[in-house]
């Protein structure tokens, strides 16, 4: 709903910054990490340290940045039932400053992927450039119409999945080092593990996609077989990574990311037997510590993913560095 009175300077700032919306920036950083770790090549110099700055800061602030900025412009009615409380619908930002807001970002990502590519030169800053360029188109036909991605799972899931797991992960094993072969693998599995966990975040939308005539799972199939299709995605990924840790020759991290699936799995079946109150141990340590960052819901499907979603994203973010750095390691001694 529309919060009357003016707004001073700091209130606009803050709402600018709402919507390039924070607490999505960080989720690009573990698949740079990932690529990064994997190429084995990065030195810890101050040079280093700031291209892995700016590859985050285009990724995160700028490109993330302008995907949530451009979706709230053009998803302005859904807010209005789905998340009254954001920006624009409440009336902290007109239309107008929205737009001004993806549009800067948008600028600043073209032109940070540019710097990128002429600085690191040859394929490695054509792979950043192309990534980041994608990227940022797929983010603006996600919300756009007339294709609007987001309009049907099956276009939407893919969509998210490439410009938060492939293209962050690839553009970081291209920062310091030629493209890693088990980069590629990485690289897709990161890809997956996106396409599952945006599945269930569309809980929370579940009413306004369905009033909006967008087919999110939800709305298609129902909460608990949305949980059992995206919990089948998450566990083959896991499997997947188990199996490529040790034909890699990595034994005892192959070990660690099958404990980490079974653990998984213990939480998944108590999800699919209570969708709404699964897992309430983890209640009061996802509120009370996680709430700020991840957020809370009115929608009880969308809380009780928001508490897997800490344990899975804790389980595959360790599993996932410890394979890429194994896998750095490896090219680094020569092997």
């Amino acid at each position: 709903m529309p919060v009357p009175g003016k707004f001073g300077l700091i209130d606009k700032v803050r709402a600018h910054l709402e919507l390039l919306d924070p607490v999505t920036w960080i989720s690009v950083f573990p698949c740079l990490a990932g690529g990064v770790m994997a190429s084995g090549a990065m030195k810890g110099t101050a040079h280093d340290y700031l291209l892995l700055l700016a590859v985050f800061l285009m990724f995160g602030p700028m490109g993330t940045g302008f995907s949530q900025s451009v979706n709230d412009c053009f998803d302005l009615e859904l807010d209005r039932v789905n998340e009254p409380s954001r920006p624009i619908p409440s009336g902290r930002l007109s239309e107008k400053e929205g737009l001004w807001n993806s549009i800067i970002a948008l600028l600043l990502a073209i032109g940070t992927g540019l710097f990128l590519w002429i600085h690191i030169g040859g394929i490695r800053g054509l792979v950043i450039l192309i990534s980041i360029l994608v990227a940022l188109f797929v983010a603006y036909i996600y919300s756009a119409p007339p294709l609007k991605l987001k309009k049907n799972i099956f276009t939407s899931a893919p969509a998210v999945g490439f410009s938060y797991g492939f293209a962050p992960f690839l553009s970081g094993n291209a920062l310091f080092g030629d493209i890693r072969p088990e980069a590629l693998w990485l690289a897709s599995l990161n890809f997956f593990m996106a396409v599952a966990l945006i599945i269930l975040n569309d809980f929370k939308s579940a009413e306004g996609d369905k009033e909006g005539g967008l087919k999110s799972l939800t709305v298609m199939i129902g909460a608990r077989n949305t949980f059992l299709v995206s919990f089948m995605i998450i566990d083959a990924v896991f499997a997947v990574l188990a199996y490529l840790s040790f034909t890699w020759g990595f034994v005892i991290p192959a070990g660690f990311v099958l404990l980490g699936l079974v653990l998984n799995m213990v939480l998944q079946v108590q999800l699919l037997r209570d969708p709404k109150g699964g897992i309430s141990f983890m209640k009061g340590a996802v509120e009370d510590g996680f709430g700020n960052a991840i957020g809370k819901s009115d929608v009880q499907e969308h809380n009780t993913f928001l508490r897997f979603q800490v344990a899975n994203n804790v389980l595959f973010l360790v599993n996932n560095l410890l394979v890429a750095g194994m896998v750095g390691t490896k090219y680094i001694q020569g092997l």
